[in-house]
């Protein structure tokens, strides 16, 4: 896969790892769209990144993406790179009962139902470039849940089969499917304020991306996440007891 003289499409662009994935890719010579829900974050991100073009776009909901499709279209015409990016990532109680579910954004809709409405209404328009990409933001709790987060661990883990299904449907065409699997990150996961938690930098997990591009390896598994989906092939309820013990 080239990794310059591209037209990208990064959802969630403006903060955390597609912000890294922005920066990078920019430098590397490819032209780069960001969407966001917030138009103050993407304005900082233009301020660092002046050549970016960004759109507001809330991916959880259906007519907004609708609309960002009929903006790329009419805008991007050569677009050939789609990165689904943007999650959310919330712990949650159940023995609360709904209140604890429904109280804060919706992660289904995010992390799960958007990407998948995004692949389907861009896959056409990716279908026309001689070679193209989807890459899907999984997770490394998607291969081994952490139970206090249940609903984002079901939904990266939703993405990564439907990666590997997309991929598979796809394999006699010109579109290549990724999927990036990343650790625990510095970034707040679209948290409102910013409430940076733990982890390596994002800018790792962008350095990671571009090589594995490059040389075409589909599952792009970084840094503690190698464990977690080496962890899940080999012994899956260890890890999770492993990952759980301390709640």
């Amino acid at each position: 896969m080239k990794i310059k003289d591209n037209s990208i499409l990064i959802t969630g662009g403006a903060t955390g790892i597609g912000f890294a994935l922005t920066e990078t890719l920019v430098k590397a010579g490819n032209v780069v769209t960001i969407c966001g829900r917030r138009q103050h974050k993407l304005e900082e991100a233009r301020v660092k990144v002046p050549q970016l073009r960004t759109v507001v776009c809330d991916v959880s909901d259906k007519e907004n993406r609708e609309q960002l499709y009929e903006w790329v279209e009419k805008n991007l015409p050569g677009i050939n790179i789609l990165i689904n990016n943007a999650g959310i990532q919330r712990a949650i109680d159940f023995s609360k009962g709904i209140e604890a579910l429904t109280i804060g954004e919706n992660e289904t809709e995010i992390n799960f139902t958007a990407p998948i409405h995004l692949a389907a209404h861009f896959i056409p328009l990716l279908l026309k470039q001689s070679e193209a990409a989807i890459i899907n933001v999984s997770s490394g709790l998607g291969f081994v849940p952490m139970a206090v987060m249940p609903v984002y661990c079901a939904t990266k883990a939703g993405l990564h089969s439907f990666t590997l299904s997309l991929r598979h449907q796809l394999r006699n065409t010109s579109v290549k499917v990724f999927e990036v699997i990343p650790p625990r990150i510095a970034t707040a996961l679209g948290r409102e304020p910013d409430q940076i938690s733990g982890g390596i930098p994002p800018t790792e997990v962008a350095t990671a991306v571009m090589e594995a591009l490059e040389n075409n390896e589909y599952e792009i598994a970084v840094g503690g996440a190698r464990d977690l989906v080496d962890g899940s092939r080999t012994d899956p309820e260890q890890m999770f007891k492993n990952l759980n013990q301390w709640w």
